[in-house]
């Protein structure tokens, strides 16, 4: 039989690692967590999100150029319309002439008496019948079912483990939804496509395939990214766009303390012109796809961080790119985040040290690197310090109450909480610290939040006590036992337990 140590270290893993306790797995799942963690990694691949309305970049790319045609269309139709209309006037009064006087007011009828009024037409004062709900447009659209098919598949995970490393990963290499018509549409296929597959795989491969993707390459302008002396820079005396060159070293693999210089920063932008999205005519491929397009590419040897790249065309980024991910400091870079993430905002100086050397001598192997990780005593022994981000509490919140929720209960409570899927502020992501999330402000609307759940959930639970006994197990307080038992209200029995230190920490 398990220690009861062993059992509260299981509870408080399941929150660190996963997505905490789903409503009916009973007192069995806080046995033999690190064995299930590391199975999750033996078993491979991360599952995708069912039911989405694309199946990649491709398909969307075609569908969103057709969807921006049509309303450029619509809106010339209706700006021609408004022009025709408002020349109608002045023509009619060419066509009629001169205007004859306006007729005299009919007098009253003898007596004085005003005549009587006419009743109103049959009708007339009747209410409009409502339009019918419209469907949001087609990017929107698209957004809100490739939220809603996250939520439910981090809902039904038995662990999340791999849907928190999804989050990690997404939010690690983000892009914005909300700069774009593209951004939009492609922030669901571009974690589908660029993360999910690599989660498991090897760091190298997830970041060209997150640097080519049409959607970062829309968010951090590539498309618009020029070699001086490429045929098309020397026609249109154009130039490079640095942003995904400056991300990629800084945020993405080296750190802004890697070694890096303003040099290099320009060269990998150099290096990466003619990355670039298939046009609507579909010229290069797909619309709406990723295509090397060699007429934007700066030709010649490019140096970079010491080394010199001269491969053919696409193949020099790529080139470029695997370096950057076998580099020491992407190794240390990569390590810090990880540990931070997962364990502590000031992460174990040892436990820092063991993922970054697993990191280096494994290639970049990514369960390497998760193995270490889960089997560290660093790791699994830490004190709860880490609240959980708003998309991690609401997911355990839903997977706690037995919930699966509409687009509405996920996207209006995340951004009262600040963190809608796949819109952070800028290209660094959501913050991952307590600071971030721990504000007197951010707590309040966590109240309020979990005071609404409490209210919608208070007749399909039976009894709240129950519920933080199943949902918590060995990592129940009796200070939140009690509190829990001496509500007024169901409502507020819930919402106690969901605003608890042990079910907010992690």
């Amino acid at each position: 039989m398990a220690e009861s140590g062993d059992l509260t270290a299981n509870g408080i893993a399941l929150q660190r690692f996963g997505l905490g306790i789903r409503a009916g797995q009973g007192q069995s799942a806080f046995r033999d967590v690190r064995e299930r963690l590391l199975a999750e990694i033996a078993a491979g691949p991360v599952a995708q999100p069912q039911g989405v309305p694309f199946s990649g970049a491709a398909e969307i790319g075609r569908s969103l150029y057709a969807f921006e045609d049509k309303e450029r269309m619509e809106r010339e139709a209706k700006r021609s319309a408004t022009q025709v209309a408002a020349a109608a006037p002045a023509q009619n009064a060419m066509a009629l002439g001169p205007q004859a006087p306006a007729a005299s007011p009919v007098p009253p009828p003898a007596g004085g008496q005003p005549a009587p009024a006419q009743p109103p037409a049959p009708n007339a004062m009747a209410q409009p019948a409502k339009p019918p709900p419209q469907e949001p447009p087609l990017p929107y659209r698209t957004y809100r079912d490739e939220v809603k098919a996250r939520v439910d598949l981090a809902c039904a995970a038995e662990t999340g483990f791999g849907e928190r490393l999804v989050m990690f990963w997404s939010n690690h290499f983000c892009i914005g939804a909300t700069k774009s018509n593209i951004g939009r549409i492609m922030a669901g296929a571009y974690e589908r496509e660029a993360i999910r597959p690599h989660v498991f795989g090897r760091f190298e491969d997830m970041l060209i395939a997150a640097e080519s993707h049409p959607a970062m390459l829309d968010f951090l302008d590539n498309r618009q990214s020029i070699g001086p002396n490429s045929p098309v820079g020397r026609r249109q005396r154009k130039g490079l766009n640095e942003n995904l060159a400056r991300e990629i070293m800084e945020l993405h693999t080296l750190g802004v303390s890697g070694g890096y210089s303003q040099g290099d920063v320009t060269n990998l932008a150099r290096i990466i012109t003619g990355w670039t999205v298939v046009g609507r005519e579909g010229v290069l491929g797909f619309p709406g796809s990723f295509a090397f397009n060699a007429g934007l590419h700066e030709p010649g040897t490019t140096p970079l961080l010491g080394r010199s790249y001269d491969q053919p065309g696409r193949a020099q980024g790529v080139a470029a790119l695997t370096d950057l991910a076998r580099h020491p400091a992407t190794a240390h870079f990569i390590a810090t985040k990880l540990a931070r993430h997962f364990v502590a905002d000031d992460p174990p100086p040892k436990l820092v040290a063991l993922l970054e050397s697993t990191f280096r001598s494994s290639g970049g192997d990514l369960p390497s690197v998760y193995r270490a990780l889960i089997g560290s005593d660093e790791a699994w022994r830490a004190p709860a310090t880490k609240v959980r981000s708003p998309q991690e509490f609401l997911i355990a919140s839903y997977r706690a109450l037995g919930r699966q929720p509409d687009f509405g209960q996920i996207n209006g409570p995340l951004t009262a909480m600040g963190q809608p899927f796949w819109q952070p502020s800028g290209p660094n992501g959501y913050a991952d610290t307590n600071v971030a999330w721990a504000s007197a402000e951010g707590m309040k609307t966590r109240i309020d939040v979990a005071a609404g759940w409490g209210r919608q959930v208070a007749n399909t639970v039976p009894d709240p006590r129950r519920l933080s006994e199943e949902t918590l197990g060995p990592v129940l307080s009796p200070e939140t036992r009690q509190a829990v038992a001496r509500a007024e209200t169901k409502p507020q029995a819930i919402a106690l337990l969901l605003m608890s230190p042990e079910f907010q920490r992690r």
